[in-house]
């Protein structure tokens, strides 16, 4: 075993990444027997796929970088990270979706909005690259809604051990048509009165985002105690942005405002808490506060008390 991951580095990274004190204790109670687990669940000479679902404010992106940091120093390892949402349709082809099938398509988020077979072709490449090849990893501009310029990807090199795929809606299940049927807030009843929209995003869940999600070797679900939380989470991040930002309240919502985005993943949501804990090979179970309380493996249970 390679021993390089010191404690200067954990605490840079927590440094880097304006992590609270208590994150220490999440690496030493949780993270670090992740890392130690995916050791022995690679099978040698293949690139290992790690899906990492969980809602807004669960840590996804943390835990990915986290992973990173502590198999490419504690065992000399090779990690890629891709996160789903640098995969997002272009702007473009949002509104041509719109146009054709539903106004609500122009909102990025939501299975329909990637470009799959893109991602799809991205994994299958990364997992095939050899020690003297590089590839460029796509990335997504928030800021303009669109795909950023390629010369502005970063690059990894060959070859992969580990290739993490973080997001939202990774690993996430079709529903069933009676499930569909009932609206479930105001912006499925108001906006899509029809069902078209969330048909549609079912339909796409059920066809190639399950193709892609069936190349997953594990699957990590980041468990949120309820939707509420995660509501509130997003009112707590927007009141911080609110806060620090040099820029006055430009581009920051408000509670109504949220309301109405969040309104947009709440289906998949909700459907994950109840769901994924039954067929995700590790679960986080994260409280009120953002703290993970215990951890499960398949049908082992690591639980700390804090």
């Amino acid at each position: 075993m390679n021993t390089k991951l010191t404690n200067q580095l954990i605490a840079d990274f927590i440094a880097a990444h304006h992590l609270p004190d208590g994150f220490l204790r999440l690496i030493e109670d949780h993270y670090s027997h992740l890392a130690e687990w995916l050791t022995k669940k690679r099978r040698p000479g293949r690139t290992f796929l790690l899906g990492i679902n969980g809602a807004q404010g669960t840590g996804k992106s943390t835990l990915a970088a986290y992973l990173q940091l502590a198999l490419e120093h504690g065992y000399g390892w090779r990690v890629a990270v891709l996160s789903i949402d640098d995969f997002y349709l272009t702007k473009l082809e949002r509104a041509q979706l719109a146009a054709e099938i539903h106004p609500l398509l122009a909102t990025r988020g939501v299975p329909g909005t990637h470009d799959i077979q893109m991602l799809t072709g991205c994994v299958e490449r990364l997992r095939a690259l050899q020690s003297n090849e590089t590839m460029a990893l796509p990335r997504f501009d928030k800021s303009l809604d669109d795909r950023a310029r390629p010369d502005s990807w970063p690059t990894v090199s060959g070859p992969i051990d580990l290739l993490v795929l973080e997001g939202w809606c990774v690993g996430s299940m079709p529903q069933s048509n009676e499930a569909l049927r009932k609206a479930i807030n105001n912006l499925e009843e108001h906006q899509d009165t029809s069902g078209d929209w969330r048909q549609y995003v079912n339909e796409q869940l059920d066809g190639p985002y399950a193709e892609l999600f069936a190349r997953l070797d594990a699957l990590v679900f980041l468990q949120a105690p309820n939707f509420d939380a995660i509501y509130r989470w997003r009112v707590e991040q927007e009141e911080k942005l609110a806060r620090t930002s040099d820029h006055g309240a430009a581009g920051i919502m408000n509670r109504e405002q949220i309301t109405d985005f969040i309104q947009h993943y709440e289906r998949l949501t909700r459907a994950n808490i109840a769901g994924l804990p039954e067929t995700a090979d590790v679960t986080f179970e994260l409280d009120d506060s953002h703290d993970c309380v215990r951890s499960r493996y398949m049908s082992n249970t690591l639980a700390r008390t804090k």
